[in-house]
């Protein structure tokens, strides 16, 4: 099971952290942490080489691992552009886990 912890601050994501392969099927052939793992690494490429914003980042990629950390300072403009690509992500993660809710578990905190 994949473990997704999200931390808002004001509203907004600040951290994202990913856990764990989702085990719905072969390693190498699991379409359930395919499709996860595309939403987020989206994510992560948009905010880093579409907004520029150099956020801290953590990844173990034989445990499944992905923490993002959003820098504090941000400008209104790079934090509105940093809320459009994670709120988007976010609707892609819980589409995803409607569907597979016995493999991806989500906390917002």
């Amino acid at each position: 099971m994949t473990k997704i912890s999200v931390t808002k601050k004001d509203n907004n994501i600040v951290e994202l952290e990913c856990d764990g392969h989702t085990d719905y099927g072969v390693h190498g052939e699991d379409i359930v942490c395919s499709a996860l793992s595309s939403i987020v690494q989206t994510a992560v490429l948009g905010l880093m080489m579409v907004v520029g914003i150099n956020v801290s980042l953590k990844r173990d990629v034989d445990r499944g691992y992905l923490k993002l950390t959003l820098p504090k300072n941000l400008d209104q403009s790079a934090r509105h552009d940093a809320n459009v690509i994670l709120n988007t992500m976010m609707c892609g993660i819980n589409d995803l886990r409607e569907g597979f809710s016995d493999f991806i578990e989500l906390e917002v905190k």
